[in-house]
């Protein structure tokens, strides 16, 4: 219903004085600063400098499944830890995105918990479902695309990837570039996955753009779960987790893994001298590509440390520093606009074609209840 207008001068003066104390031309006061653990923004905590200093009281950060080679988590936290004196505490590092979803409901209460979470989109989702994430806004909330975060804001994407096939050039004479490559006899035994896809995102998103290769879509995942079902029937696919070490060690020779990994893998390899010739191709015909999202724990045990990661990570510094690992940062396009993207690192991406799309949250549930109902039977052993 709308408010009926002041109509008379005595009134609508009378109004006015009454409202003068509280501040210079009848501005309201501000609100009372919240607690973080129910603050929705930094300004709702009373601002950055009270966030911060009750974030730096609390003294710790509790993180889990974030591998230092991991999108330049290794930077991230010695970066959040130096800037702010808070120490980062990290369980299970190669954990999945389940073990995230999994850890918030096991250690609630206990001190435990993770502060916040890193995962898929489609965990992200479901986590969100279960009512395990509170709603908070960072400071660039709003230069977040839409399709990139829960109007809730309970989770939003920080960064992502396209899925992509990783090949030591030393020990496969040629590699493959596209998921139809993968079915010829040559690879036998060669061909992984980055963990299970119904515990890891990277996996998942793997059957996803196999999918997208063999004549599914968004709301057809099967294609993807036949094909690995297929390249394990013929003895192409290995039920082995790719990782740099499985890799430095010959086992895994051939990964399906995020492009940002992959990439991130063969710089490391260079730089340790390590006898890998790993090389990085984006498959044309299975071209899918994701990010992976944020979220503050309901019951974070330090909620005010877990704000400011979050603030951190979505901050120009935190951007930057995954895109010096390429990956490409979610804000990637406002910081073009705004001056503070850095474009040396922005120019080593590889290049890709055409606008990327997204599953919606339906068809990613729809294709998650699918992998998880039939992987296990199709692709025995993983």
């Amino acid at each position: 219903m709308p408010v009926p207008r002041l109509r008379t001068a005595s009134v609508a003066a009378f109004l006015a004085l009454a409202a003068a104390p509280l501040g210079a031309c009848g501005e309201k006061p501000p609100a009372a600063p919240r607690a973080p653990a129910v603050a929705t923004s930094a300004a709702d905590a009373g601002g950055m400098a009270a966030l911060t200093e009750a974030a730096k009281k609390e003294g710790s950060l509790n993180t889990i499944a974030l591998p230092r080679d991991w999108a330049n988590y290794g930077a991230l936290i010695d970066g959040f830890e130096k800037k702010y004196g808070i120490k980062v505490e990290v369980e299970n590092p190669e954990g999945t995105s389940q073990d995230e979803i999994n850890a918030l409901k096991e250690h609630r209460g206990g001190g435990r918990a993770p502060d916040v979470i890193d995962v898929g989109g489609s965990f992200a989702e479901s986590a969100a479902r279960q009512g395990l994430l509170a709603p908070y806004e960072v400071a660039a909330f709003d230069e977040i695309p839409e399709e990139q975060k829960d109007p809730r804001a309970r989770w939003y994407n920080n960064y992502g990837g396209y899925v992509s096939i990783g090949c030591d050039a030393k020990r496969v004479k040629t590699c493959p570039s596209t998921f139809a490559d993968l079915r010829k006899p040559e690879y036998k035994g060669q061909v992984s996955l980055n963990g299970d896809p119904t515990m890891s995102g990277s996996a998942f998103a793997g059957v996803y753009a196999a999918a997208l290769a063999n004549g599914g879509s968004f709301d057809d995942i099967q294609p993807g779960i036949d094909f690995f079902a297929e390249l394990s029937k013929n003895g192409n696919f290995i039920p082995v987790e790719s990782t740099p070490a499985t890799i430095a060690e010959g086992r895994t020779p051939i990964s399906i893994d995020w492009d940002f990994l992959n990439l991130g893998y063969a710089e490391d390899f260079r730089k340790k001298g390590a006898d890998v010739d790993w090389r990085t191709a984006i498959p044309f015909d299975g071209s899918f590509a994701e990010y992976y999202a944020n979220g503050v724990n309901k019951d974070a045990p330090h909620p005010a440390a877990a704000r400011l990661w979050q603030e951190y990570v979505f901050s120009p510094e935190g951007q930057n520093l995954r895109l010096g690992a390429f990956a490409r940062p979610v804000l990637m396009e406002a910081m073009k606009e705004n001056g503070t993207l850095d474009k040396a690192a922005a120019d080593k991406l590889p290049t890709v074609e055409g606008t990327p799309t997204f599953p919606t949250e339906a068809q990613t549930e729809k294709a998650r209840e699918t992998v998880n109902r039939n992987w296990a039977e199709a692709v025995p052993g993983q």
